[in-house]
């Protein structure tokens, strides 16, 4: 097999662990486990236990498709064709969209001989991103001529790059290391009575607020079984109205608001629920978490029916609603916590369904466009 020298390109930081990064440190750490050489090239990130590590940049923090990131102010050119002539690498994969001020400007630096690859990440939760997205497009065209190929994650992810970006794409989808997650054992104070597991940022298109909703119907209608609880694992900037909603409404008794949780905390978290529910309303790509929750949880992972949530749960679409559906959400978790049998199905077959998106099997498939990207490079 063919080793390659590997540059992981990323405007945003490596600090946090958000689901692009995770796709590229995932990647790479598999790759060079497999005797290629990867560097990550990325926005300011302050992290030391990630070998070579390029930080370029200065980053500034914004809210962009109701996510917090940050982008590259402009990065030196000298100091990008320095660093590119002195790595020679055989391929830059550059993470999509990308900022004019640091991913572009490497693209327009790279070699003749060095295979440039994007994949494409963002799906669009208004017409707002959507517009943004097809601006950013004008600021940054000049260099998308450079990419040899170009991946998706998602069906929607694909449409959208097409439709913002002018961009065809081969849909490879997302992935991530699962170990931690296969092997995780719940908490011992939450394996009596039945969980509910919420695993998210506390903002306004993760959903959190109309789980508390679903649930105040439920325990109106007294459809919510004895010892039942409901983890709330996350922080965000609605936190603090979400507990007083669940104050207001006499949810305070079954909901617990655990906060931050730990990477190495996250499996546990969700293999203590019986249901598990990621209540989005839009703007997911694809659903990392879908497949972390698939792979630990012991029970039934619901999701949001929205485009990126859907691409993954194609298969089986009744464990899909809509959030904003307070009476289908609240049917949706009144049924998979009192029919074991439904919840067992559900389980059986995201158990099998997950392991689709091992890194060794998406890694060979990305391999092949790396292959195809330098074939075309020096053929």
């Amino acid at each position: 097999m063919d080793t390659y020298k590997i540059a992981f390109v990323l405007d945003d930081s490596l600090d946090k662990t958000d689901g692009v990064q995770q796709y590229v440190l995932t990647l790479g750490q598999f790759l060079a486990s497999q005797g290629h050489q990867v560097h990550y090239l990325v926005g300011e990130t302050k992290r030391t236990d990630i070998p070579n590590i390029h930080s370029l940049s200065k980053n500034v923090k914004v809210r962009f498709n109701q996510n917090r990131m940050s982008m590259p102010l402009p990065v030196s050119k000298k100091a990008i064709r320095t660093l590119l002539v002195r790595e020679e690498f055989d391929i830059v994969h550059v993470q999509m969209p990308y900022s004019p001020a640091l991913a572009a400007r490497i693209v327009h630096a790279v070699g003749p001989l060095t295979g440039v690859v994007g994949t494409f990440h963002v799906a669009p939760h208004s017409k707002v991103v959507h517009f943004a997205n097809w601006l950013l497009r004008q600021l940054v065209g000049r260099s998308l001529a450079r990419f040899d190929e170009i991946i998706s994650v998602s069906q929607v992810a694909q449409d959208f790059a097409w439709s913002t970006f002018g961009v065809e794409s081969a849909i490879i989808p997302n992935t991530l290391k699962l170990d931690a997650f296969y092997d995780a054992k719940p908490f011992e104070q939450y394996t009596s009575g039945q969980t509910i597991v919420f695993m998210g940022r506390l903002v306004e298109r993760k959903g959190c607020r109309y789980l508390l909703q679903a649930l105040v119907r439920l325990q109106a209608n007294k459809q919510l079984p004895a010892n039942c609880r409901v983890l709330i694992c996350g922080t965000g900037p609605q936190e603090a109205e979400l507990k007083a909603y669940a104050a207001e409404h006499g949810l305070a008794s079954i909901v617990e608001f655990v906060g931050y949780v730990t990477e190495a905390d996250k499996p546990r978290y969700l293999a203590s629920g019986d249901v598990v529910v990621y209540p989005s309303t839009g703007g997911e790509s694809f659903g990392i978490v879908l497949l972390e929750g698939m792979a630990a949880s012991h029970g039934a992972v619901v999701a949001g029916d929205n485009p990126g949530y859907a691409s993954v749960m194609g298969e089986r679409p009744e464990v899909l609603f809509n959030p904003k559906n307070e009476e289908q959400f609240a049917e949706k978790i009144h049924k998979y916590l009192t029919d074991s049998a439904a919840r067992e199905r559900a389980h059986s077959w995201q158990q099998q369904f997950v392991r689709r998106f091992d890194v060794a099997n998406v890694a060979e498939e990305v391999l092949v466009i790396y292959d195809e990207a330098l074939h075309k490079r020096r053929s």
